[in-house]
């Protein structure tokens, strides 16, 4: 997901989004050490990079207040 994108949703969105996001990050990183390959390497980093915008954004957003 974009910044942009992200911050256009309203907090209790972002909050469900990143329980979501979280969840499969967890179900991902569990496959790798078992030593499965995962099906595309490439969306455990772009889960890690959408996790760490949306806490961003939800930070931005708390100091604002």
């Amino acid at each position: 997901m974009k910044a942009k994108e992200i911050r256009q949703m309203n907090d209790q969105d972002l909050m469900n989004k990143l329980k979501d996001i979280r969840t499969e990050y967890m179900k991902e990183q569990s496959q790798v050490a078992v030593g499965t390959v995962p099906k595309s390497p490439g969306k455990i980093k772009d889960m890690r990079r959408t996790i760490a915008k949306i806490n961003t954004i939800l930070h931005e957003r708390q100091s604002k207040k």
